[in-house]
């Protein structure tokens, strides 16, 4: 059986010489790893990072690991791919996602919530420094935590004060908060350690050293 579907790159990985296992996020299907068959002609940037996608999947009655054929890009998202800083954030939230969530896992609403958060990143022109810790506090969300100031308290440690008004204001308005890089980086620390708790899992971001020079 095939359908054609639409999905979020969150990782792919290398299997055997001409293939690759791409790993997805799916209304559907939600957290899933595909069989994707590529060769010399085939762009790898396709793949990146957070890329929305529309392929043909066929079932495997005799295995877990589908394949996915017909692949194109649904958006070229050209707002992210020219910016060095949107693009290493997007690199950091694929690898939160992909390190999150456990295969099959499909929370109500979540994939509608993170191709707004892409598209939302695309779009806007300035003032986004604070973007992935707004991404943080809304994953939470997402997955059906509660990210209330008394919920986060014990993980915010001496930052409860820069991190209050991200619990208290529009997303605009977040984006506009004056933060110096250290403190932004101890923001997103303390933010994924709460995550880790809740979510039950150790979440090792590599991408995070990225960032941190980024906004040093």
């Amino acid at each position: 059986m095939t359908t054609s579907i639409e999905v979020i790159v969150l990782n792919h990985t290398k299997f055997g010489e001409n293939s690759i296992v791409l790993h997805t996020l799916s209304q559907e299907h939600g957290r899933r790893g595909f069989l994707v068959r590529v060769g010399k002609k085939t762009s790898m940037a396709l793949f990146l990072p957070l890329n929305i996608l529309e392929m043909d999947v066929t079932e495997n009655p005799k295995s877990s690991l589908w394949t996915a054929r017909n692949i194109m890009a649904k958006d070229s998202l050209n707002g992210i791919r020219g910016n060095l800083h949107k693009n290493t954030m997007t690199l950091f939230m694929s690898e939160v996602l992909y390190r999150t969530l456990k295969d099959g896992t499909n929370e109500d609403g979540l994939y509608e919530w993170c191709v707004r958060s892409i598209l939302t990143l695309n779009e806007i022109q300035s003032d986004f420094s604070n973007f992935h810790i707004r991404f943080l506090l809304e994953l939470a969300g997402a997955l059906g935590f509660s990210p209330t100031f008394e919920d986060i308290a014990p993980f915010a440690g001496r930052h409860l004060k820069e991190l209050r008004p991200f619990l208290e204001c529009s997303f605009s308005e977040s984006m506009l908060l004056p933060l110096q890089g250290a403190v932004r980086n101890a923001l997103c620390e303390d933010l994924l350690k709460y995550i880790e708790y809740h979510a039950e899992t150790t979440i090792a971001v590599k991408s995070l050293a990225i960032l941190r020079d980024l906004y040093a």
